[in-house]
């Protein structure tokens, strides 16, 4: 039995104001996926995360990350189709 989770506290403050760094989630996708042996597309979200943090994020604090959530999200999910 395996279980994937962004480790984190709730901030209820932020909701609704796409700020929330979405980074934790989608490196749990990533685990997800190595575990059920898709390694290729787990090791091409762990490059687009650290090419993310790398060359585009501000901070990884919420709200000063100097994009949305939203526009985080389609960082990586561009850097993994490049990438693929």
């Amino acid at each position: 039995v395996s279980m994937f989770e962004p480790i984190g506290g709730s901030a209820p403050k932020y909701t609704g104001m796409n700020v929330i760094n979405p980074l934790a989630a989608i490196g749990a996708a990533g685990m997800l996926l190595e575990t059920l042996g898709e390694d290729k597309a787990a090791g091409l979200i762990d490059k687009a995360i650290a090419k993310v943090t790398g060359e585009k994020l501000k901070s990884l604090s919420a709200g000063k990350m100097g994009y949305s959530t939203s526009q985080v999200g389609d960082m990586v999910a561009q850097f993994v189709t490049d990438m693929a």
